[in-house]
């Protein structure tokens, strides 16, 4: 069974490349909803067009740039010949993931937009990737959250709670210092790390804390 994997608007879209590398390094499937307002946060964050028609070799260009914007970071042959990830157009109400009796392992948003907060919460389900996490909820299935907005004001508070209270891992994009960053991409994984967490998928993107004070200091045992 596969994770279902949000793409939203909001700031963040190497979240997610490195959230995708994490999963199907691990091996396992994705279904891929990339929003329409996430292409738009996409091409402005990294140059990259990602486009249906060509999503492959699009999503390949993506999950190969580091957090710095460095083309060809990262080997990208996890990605195979997209057997293991499956793409949905954002438009596409009749998608798989739009019904509970299509199986899925659960759903990660990242990064999630707080109209897509918003959407969730109040069960607007305006596209796929809103659908998706309703059903998610209504399934009782795993629904992470991580949401990248600052700062936050009270409705999307109340909103959050709400996602809490049905359920959902509220995770915010919020790196971590204690495990050793010296590079951008360590902030980002971090983050990553923290949401395959949350979905039970083990991973090397960081140093876990281990009670010995100046840990963050020395070599990193994890990968990237």
């Amino acid at each position: 069974m596969p994770w279902i994997v949000g793409v939203s608007g909001a700031s963040g879209t190497p979240y997610a490349a490195a959230v995708l590398r994490g999963l199907l390094a691990a091996g396992e499937s994705v279904d891929l909803v990339v929003s329409r307002a996430s292409r738009l946060t996409l091409l402005d964050e990294t140059g990259i067009g990602y486009r249906d028609s060509h999503w492959r070799d699009d999503l390949r260009e993506w999950l190969a740039r580091g957090a710095d914007g460095k083309p060809d970071t990262f080997d990208v042959s996890v990605v195979g010949d997209g057997e293991r990830v499956r793409h949905w157009g954002a438009g596409d109400l009749a998608a798989g993931p739009s019904s509970g009796s299509y199986p899925s392992k659960g759903m990660l948003i990242v990064p999630a937009s707080t109209a897509c907060v918003a959407g969730v919460a109040l069960g607007l389900s305006k596209d796929l990737l809103q659908r998706a996490a309703s059903v998610t909820l209504k399934e009782g299935r795993k629904l992470v959250v991580a949401v990248r907005e600052t700062p936050l004001n009270g409705q999307t508070l109340r909103h959050l709670v709400t996602l809490d209270d049905a359920g959902a891992v509220v995770l915010p994009a919020s790196p971590a210092f204690y495990a050793g960053a010296t590079h951008i991409q360590d902030l980002v994984d971090f983050v990553a790390g923290r949401v395959l967490d949350a979905a039970g998928v083990g991973h090397g993107l960081y140093r876990r804390w281990e009670g010995e004070l100046g840990g963050g200091s020395g070599p990193r045992s994890g990968t990237a």
